[in-house]
């Protein structure tokens, strides 16, 4: 009995050997026709950049990825039985960012922590430096993603440690294990949060020697000079590196479009296009937006530090000592029972630092200025009495004024931030259009508010502190 249980299980070792070659020359079947299918799609161009090599090999992944699941197959054909329904696009674009197995994900959250580890050494650096006590280490799983904001895909997935050390099934991150051994450190997205909460934007040490090397009166101090030599060569190298960063996402979100279209052909339209990027921009930058801008803060010191003292300095100045005209507002402060010219335009403004993607920040400035408008409209009829005026009330050169008054007043340097970030990372469609309009007039005003401190000498006494 004994021998025949031997080669009983003999046979069933042989067996099981056969049925796993068998199973390994099918996989490896699959995966030559569907290269075989990738290589005819790219062929065409000729001889293949590196960047077209890697779009072919996720596009292979993306093949595999349709092979082993029926729901974009489903996607697909319910967008050819109804195209004109203008549903379907947003619900498949939120529904793959849902999917955290599906290539798209993967590269999502693969450039996600490239940003993260070029973003994390500086920022954590920052709070180190700063006077405020240093936070516990913490080994949660959760993101930046926590901090309450709402998002049009919700169910995307947020990168996580807990994603990063799987069991190596990304190929991404098997090419790049000094990749994956930068995140393998001790803090997680939750930790960059709580150094960015520590971060003290008054004006740092390094202020006063950026005084001691302006100082007409200054005696040639060797260590002084070097001190400055050394802050200079510092400020250089943060700027090279914020370029680089983002150079970097603009090429992740470009990379991330085109699989999203490889994947699938029915979003390549004009509109689905725009609702498609701007799914994946809102995916890409809310867990990252806080300490992207903590670099352009770090990079535009100087100037929210200009900001803060024409803030501290006109803080009690009126919409008139800013260069607003006399009848865009009331001509009695009483008239305002308490509150103070263009006030729910102030507080729609402060809102934009709630937002973590570029585009809803945008919206937010809209509106901003939109409800300046309204105001004005408001005011100038409480000066002519007329409650349907035909004109509007204000044009380019009323609205700079006002809406350096609005930022006056928002109490919020990290306006100059926002707004540097902002311009490069607003989409290209919107420069010629409102959006654009809108964030051209908020730079002009800030870079107003910036000077308005060095005049400030030159305002009446009763407009000041």
């Amino acid at each position: 009995m004994k021998l025949s249980l031997q080669r009983q299980m003999m046979e069933n070792l042989i067996i099981a050997r056969a049925r796993q070659d068998a199973l390994q020359r099918k996989m490896e079947e699959r995966r030559l026709r569907l290269q075989e299918e990738a290589n005819r799609r790219f062929a065409a161009s000729g001889a293949m950049t590196v960047e077209e090599q890697e779009q072919r090999r996720l596009y292979t992944n993306v093949l595999e990825y349709e092979q082993d699941h029926d729901w974009p197959k489903l996607w697909k054909t319910s967008m050819k039985e109804y195209p004109d329904d203008v549903t379907l696009a947003p619900r498949l674009v939120s529904y793959l960012l849902s999917r955290s197995d599906h290539p798209v994900v993967k590269l999502l959250r693969k450039h996600q922590y490239s940003v993260y580890n070029r973003l994390y050494p500086i920022i954590s650096s920052a709070a180190a430096h700063s006077p405020a006590p240093q936070p516990t280490p913490s080994h949660s799983d959760h993101s930046l993603l926590q901090t309450g904001q709402s998002t049009a895909v919700s169910s995307s997935p947020s990168p996580s440690r807990h994603n990063l050390h799987t069991s190596g099934e990304d190929e991404e991150e098997e090419e790049e294990p000094h990749t994956q051994a930068l995140v393998e450190r001790e803090h997680s997205f939750e930790d960059l949060e709580q150094f960015l909460t520590n971060l003290d934007w008054t004006p740092p040490e390094g202020s006063r020697i950026d005084d001691l090397c302006s100082d007409s009166n200054l005696t040639f101090d060797p260590a002084v000079l070097k001190e400055c030599q050394v802050q200079e060569l510092e400020m250089r190298a943060l700027k090279e590196h914020l370029k680089a960063v983002v150079k970097d996402i603009h090429i992740a979100i470009d990379q991330l479009l085109s699989l999203a279209l490889l994947s699938f052909e029915c979003l390549n339209t004009a509109a689905s296009k725009d609702l498609c990027l701007a799914c994946i921009e809102e995916a890409f930058f809310t867990p990252l937006w806080t300490a992207l801008v903590a670099l352009f803060r770090k990079v535009n010191v100087e100037r929210e530090q200009a900001f803060q003292s024409s803030m501290t300095l006109y803080r009690e100045a009126s919409p008139r000592d800013v260069g607003v005209s006399i009848k865009l507002f009331p001509p009695e402060p009483g008239t305002l029972q308490g509150s103070y010219p263009y006030e729910c335009a102030v507080l729609e403004l402060k809102l934009l630092l709630n937002d973590y993607c570029p585009q809803k920040k945008l919206e937010c400035l809209i509106r901003t200025l939109r409800m300046i408008c309204a105001c004005a409209e408001d005011y100038r009829s409480l000066h002519d009495g007329d409650a349907s005026p035909t004109t509007a009330a204000i044009g380019a050169d009323d609205l700079l004024p006002i809406l350096s008054f609005v930022a006056l007043r928002s109490q919020c340097p990290q306006l100059v931030s926002e707004c540097a970030a902002l311009e490069e990372f607003i989409h290209e469609g919107y420069l010629i259009g409102e959006e654009g309009y809108c964030l051209t007039s908020l730079q002009s005003s800030l870079a107003y508010v910036e000077s308005l401190h060095a005049a400030g000498a030159q305002l009446p006494p009763d407009t000041l502190l």
